[in-house]
């Protein structure tokens, strides 16, 4: 077992080899800007670790792992489109440096390529990766459109709003972690356990994100800092607000969420005032613990060593302590 950074080094070594220098470059260019672009690279550490925690080498699935990155960036490309974002890591987004239609097309390549990399398995692998990628893939489309359709509904519940971001980001984590396992040809109970581990885990990584997008720091969190607030986003934050405020705080947070003559900084402010006064921040990080408890009680249930046991745990404390 390595350590997460020698997972990443090893990882972005395999990606540089990947830059794709074909024509025409107004296609190619785009999508190795964003491959390169930086991030956690959280998916395919994921995924490698996996793999050598039921017994091959990281290298064997490499290609898994890069596929499970490349999709996620095509999302990526996707969501800044439609969320109209400027920035991604604090970079330009692919459609500001490009254009629409070049994003949109990049994009799309994007998704062929991330199917192309599960070519290098022999066809039984082939097949359960393709299966899980097909499966996860059209769930995150799923989530995508309930996060587009609640930003015009005023009636969100928390239950849906969990179903959101487990189709949109925790499933994604949970597939790259199966992946692992399929490569490393685990038994079927093994790959579900570790699906449901990972699954537990992007939902409580999606959590975080939704509280390091109000209350992170722009230098390190790399995306605009409320943006979720400008963009009106029926948050975890702002559901929890609207059930733990007073009837003050509630048409409070939708004054200013309505409001358009608001300046986009006091804007931010005043929300993030009621989501702090209201207690909606402080149960956000509570969520986060829970669902991250939730990922360890799933261990318990994997066949594999305790010092194996300890290395997701660990991994898991620390996503749910970042601050990035």
């Amino acid at each position: 077992m390595q350590n997460i950074e020698a997972y990443q080094k090893s990882f972005i070594s395999y990606l540089e080899h990947f830059s794709v220098d074909k024509e025409p470059k107004s296609l190619y260019e785009p999508i190795n800007y964003i491959l390169k672009l930086g991030g956690k690279r959280l998916r395919p550490v994921l995924t490698l670790m996996t793999a050598e925690i039921f017994g091959v080498t990281a290298e064997k699935a490499m290609s898994a792992a890069l596929s499970v990155e490349v999709f996620h960036n095509f999302s990526l490309v996707h969501d800044d489109i439609m969320d109209d974002a400027p920035l991604r890591r604090g970079k330009e987004t692919v459609h500001e440096k490009w254009n629409l239609n070049t994003g949109i097309l990049s994009g799309d390549a994007m998704l062929i390529m991330a199917y192309q990399l599960f070519e290098n398995y022999e066809p039984e692998i082939f097949q359960a990766l393709a299966k899980l990628f097909s499966k996860t893939a059209l769930e995150v489309c799923e989530g995508q459109q309930y996060d587009v359709d609640f930003e015009t509904r005023d009636d969100v519940t928390i239950p849906e709003y969990l179903k959101m971001i487990e189709y949109k980001t925790a499933v994604l984590v949970g597939a790259a972690m199966k992946m692992g396992a399929i490569v490393a040809n685990a038994s079927k109970e093994d790959q579900d356990a570790i699906y449901n581990f990972g699954r537990y885990l992007g939902i409580a990584f999606q959590l975080q994100d939704d509280y390091l997008d109000a209350f992170g720091n722009p230098e390190t969190f790399g995306k605009q800092v409320g943006g979720d607030i400008l963009e009106n986003k029926k948050t975890y934050l702002y559901l929890k607000t609207m059930e733990l405020g007073s009837s003050e705080d509630m048409l409070s947070l939708k004054t200013s969420i309505d409001n358009s003559e608001l300046s986009n900084d006091i804007k931010v402010e005043t929300v993030k005032q009621l989501f702090t006064n209201s207690g909606a921040a402080k149960a956000t990080q509570e969520a986060v613990k829970d669902y991250t408890n939730k990922s360890f009680e799933v261990l318990k249930t994997l066949n594999i060593s305790e010092d194996k046991k300890q290395v997701l745990r660990l991994f898991g404390e620390q996503l749910m302590n970042r601050r990035v």
